[in-house]
């Protein structure tokens, strides 16, 4: 288990420094979610809050470990808006976030490679073509 998930009690304010504070009063609603789910600790993170921070490439050294272990349980886990989402999100990460976890990088390819083929055809099909990227 990567140790980054030994941090489960504390926050990405915490561990992502510096602390991004209060958003602007005019933020747009996805900018103070993503400033909101700074305070809360990684442990209480559910799958829709990793999914946005994982997608908005927030802390990625912290979230992207916790994203995984969720996929590789559920590879297709419906976070919040879809089957697969979560999963998109990670998969879409970018490649030097995916270098400093080479381990979890494998893991997940892995796992999506298992995949039966008719259940990646079943995704959205921006869903479907990432992971294909990712797995190519």
């Amino acid at each position: 288990m990567d140790d980054r998930l030994l941090h489960l009690g504390r926050t990405l304010d915490d561990l992502d420094p510096p602390r991004w504070g209060r958003p602007e009063a005019d933020a747009t609603p996805l900018v103070r979610k993503v400033h909101a789910l700074r305070t809360v600790p990684l442990g209480e993170l559910r799958p829709a809050d990793l999914r946005t921070l994982v997608s908005q490439q927030v802390a990625l050294p912290y979230v992207l470990p916790l994203a995984v272990r969720l996929l590789l349980a559920d590879p297709l886990l419906d976070a919040y808006f879809h089957e697969g989402d979560l999963l998109h999100a990670a998969v879409r990460a970018p490649a030097a976030a995916w270098a400093a976890l080479p381990d979890l990088h494998a893991g997940l390819r892995a796992a999506v490679t298992a995949l039966p083929a008719p259940a990646v055809a079943d995704l959205p099909r921006d869903t479907a073509e990432a992971v294909a990227a990712f797995t190519a």
